[in-house]
């Protein structure tokens, strides 16, 4: 082992223990360390044994244990407890050091964090980490930001231990990481990854119970259809976990899927992303109704009570079910790609807001293996916007384009089937709604445009005349000509 290790690891929770592993697998040596040393002295007798991993019992110890620049990850909870150890851990460290945060920070706690340890002559790295378990020992899509001048001392690090995914010869060798930008850039984009998974999860799910409900599908009729879609456009890991999850049975030989509770928990990613997607001004519709969804979902005691006494259709399919289940697998591939254009459309926002320089290709690149939401098509975005780097929709790439307008037919039967039976699809039909909204030249907004001027004064633009000149009208004859100030998305 070596006299000095290359990087330390505070947390050993189920991300922690696997990154470590994955670290040393890859030769480097790690110093491991946890609040409870119970912990770490259990992880070195046990999962850890015989491996280049020693433990710390003290933050002091595992500061004195780290080959300079000390390079210190963080994978604890998000919000104060990592303020909590970065002031534990600030006098013991020499300038030029890294804290690296690994969990799931809010962005804006990156931005804060990068600035207040620059200004210790210490380096700040606020780092996403997709994957899950399984990723985190064996190649995680790895999305870094904050000080840049710390990237080449983990750039090694984080590069070998990360997913890999093919080169223009096939070989698996570009690593799913590279850098991201200044501040909360990488946390960003995590972000923005995690509220597309929301989007992607719900789709599903509403694919799901429309086969169930409408098709009266069984489970294994249900995991043939999504084995069948996971070889189409749609391959991608929560299309392969949920063929799994459908082929999966109780101890009774009952599907497990069926007697989990209908309520999903949430850890507020998918919320913040459309917060800021309102802060910025951006339509981030179907994030947003997917996590509505969750919502609606945790009132399941009011829900119980609302079918006893609210009625709605019954259910009703005359059709052909291999049909509809085709126009059921266009409705989400195009559904999937008006989510991806929205992410992207928030991230071209924020990188305006915050000034950020983002590579979007890039940022596919690194999704493609690894993550919660890598997927077939991940490599068209990436080709999109190699092909077109000022791109500002993903919609107005020919590959998108075609395919959406090309599903669009089905799309529309599956949602006219849906709202005629009564089965709730708030994803699929809120894509549709945006997709036909963008597509769309003129809006009915001029109305609430006369609507706001009309209660408020708060003016309006005329298509007769240059945009940025705006115009109040005295509509009643009673009020004045004072216009109000009005916010602009």
């Amino acid at each position: 082992m070596k006299d000095k290790s290359d990087i330390g690891l505070v947390g050993l929770a189920v991300m922690g223990e696997n990154l470590v592993l994955n670290m040393e697998s890859k030769g480097f040596t790690v110093t491991a360390y946890n609040r409870s040393y119970a912990k770490v002295e259990n992880f070195l007798q046990g999962r850890a044994a015989g491996k280049n991993i020693r433990g710390a019992n003290s933050i002091e110890s595992l500061v004195e244990s780290l080959a300079k620049p000390r390079k210190i990850m963080l994978m604890v909870k998000a919000g104060q407890p990592v303020d909590d150890f970065i002031e534990q851990l600030i006098p013991h460290l020499d300038a030029g050091d890294i804290i690296i945060d690994g969990g799931n920070t809010h962005f804006p706690d990156s931005n804060r964090r990068t600035q207040y340890l620059e200004s210790k002559g210490l380096l700040y790295i606020g780092t996403g980490v997709s994957g899950g378990e399984e990723g985190a020992l064996k190649g995680p899509s790895i999305m870094p930001g904050g000080s840049k001048a710390a990237w080449p001392a983990v750039k090694d690090i984080f590069q070998s231990i990360s997913a890999k995914v093919d080169n223009e010869q096939g070989e698996a060798v570009v690593p799913c990481c590279d850098w991201v930008g200044d501040a909360g850039a990488g946390h960003f984009v995590k972000m923005v990854h995690n509220g597309i998974e929301y989007g992607d999860m719900q789709l599903i799910c509403e694919a799901y119970q429309l086969m169930k409900h409408v098709l009266g599908l069984n489970a294994d009729e249900i995991h043939q259809v999504f084995a069948d879609w996971n070889k189409t456009e749609l391959d991608s890991y929560l299309i392969e976990i949920t063929r799994d999850i459908f082929a999966y049975k109780d101890e009774d030989g009952e599907p497990l899927v069926e007697k989990i509770l209908d309520t999903a928990g949430q850890k507020g990613t998918g919320k913040w992303t459309g917060v800021t997607a309102l802060d910025l001004g951006v339509p981030l519709t179907l994030i947003a109704d997917s996590v509505f969804a969750r919502c609606i979902s945790a009132q399941k005691e009011q829900r119980v009570a609302a079918s006893k006494v609210i009625s709605g259709p019954g259910i009703t399919f005359t059709g052909d079910k291999a049909e509809f289940i085709e126009n059921l697998r266009q409705a989400l591939l195009a559904a999937k790609m008006v989510s991806y254009a929205q992410g992207y459309v928030l991230m071209q926002e924020a990188a305006k807001e915050f000034k950020w320089e983002l590579n979007y290709g890039g940022i596919a690149l690194m999704w493609r293996g690894g993550c919660i939401i890598r997927s077939a098509f991940l490599g068209n975005i990436k080709d999109a916007y190699d092909a077109d780097p000022e791109l500002s929709n993903l919609l107005f790439a020919p590959y998108f384009q075609d395919t959406v307008v090309n599903a669009q037919e089905g799309w529309r039967k599956v949602i006219c089937t849906a709202v005629t039976n009564g089965i709730a699809v708030p994803c699929l039909s809120s894509a549709l709604t945006y997709f036909d909204g963008f597509r769309t030249a003129r809006l009915p907004a001029n109305l609430l445009q006369a609507q706001r001027d009309y209660f408020g004064a708060h003016t309006y633009e005329r298509v007769d005349k240059p945009r940025g000149e705006f115009f109040h009208t005295n509509w009643t004859g009673r009020g004045g000509d004072t216009a109000s100030t009005t916010y602009n998305v």
